[in-house]
C-alpha cells in the first residue's frame, strides 16, 4: 500500500511540474546535497560549527556558480556567499593565484564551505563573541552586523528548532 501512495503522489507532482521545473529541483536538490556534505566536512565534526555554517548558508541562500555584485563593487561567491574582498587573503594565505580562489570559492561547494569556516572562526578569533563574529562575517558595519546576527539566529531556530541555543 505505501508503494502504491508513492507512485501515485510521484506521478501527481511530475504532472504538476513541467519537464523544466522537474529538471531544476532536481538539480538543485542534489546540489543542495553536495554543500550539505561539504558543510559537514567544513565543521570538523563539530555539531556548534555545522549548525553555524547552516545557518550561514540558509540566510546567504547562494549557489554554486554564484557571482552577485554587490552595490559597493565587490562579489558575492558561491553557496556560502563569500565576499570577493576575501579573495586576495585568503589567495595569500594559500600560495595560489586570486583568480583561482575566485574560481574555487564560486564553483567549489568545498573549497567555499572550508572558506566561510575560516572567515568565521578569524572573526571569532578577533572578537571572541560568537554574535558579533556572525555580523563580521557578512560586514565591517555595525548596524548591519546586528541586523544580520538576529536574521541568522532565525534562520538557525527555524531549520534546528527553537533550542539550538542549548
Amino acid at each position: 500500500m505505501p508503494q502504491h501512495w508513492l507512485l501515485m503522489l510521484a506521478s501527481m507532482v511530475s504532472v504538476a511540474l513541467s519537464p523544466g521545473q522537474a529538471t531544476a529541483r532536481s538539480r538543485n536538490m542534489v546540489e543542495e546535497r553536495i554543500i550539505g556534505a561539504c558543510i559537514r566536512k567544513a565543521s570538523l565534526g563539530h555539531p556548534w560549527l555545522e549548525r553555524t555554517l547552516w545557518g550561514l548558508r540558509d540566510q546567504e541562500a547562494g549557489w554554486l556558480g554564484a557571482e552577485v555584485r554587490n552595490s559597493n563593487g565587490s562579489h558575492d561567491l558561491g553557496p556560502l556567499q563569500i565576499n570577493s574582498w576575501w579573495v586576495p587573503r585568503i589567495a595569500a594565505s594559500m600560495g595560489r593565484s586570486e583568480g583561482q580562489v575566485r574560481n574555487w570559492l564560486r564553483s567549489d561547494a568545498c573549497f567555499n564551505a572550508e572558506a566561510a569556516r575560516w572567515v568565521f572562526l578569524s572573526a571569532l578569533n578577533s572578537t571572541g563573541d560568537y554574535w558579533k563574529a556572525i555580523g563580521v562575517y557578512h560586514s565591517p558595519t555595525l548596524w548591519r552586523q546586528r541586523q544580520y546576527s538576529t536574521s541568522v539566529a532565525t534562520h538557525l531556530r527555524v531549520r534546528f528548532g527553537k533550542d539550538v541555543f542549548r
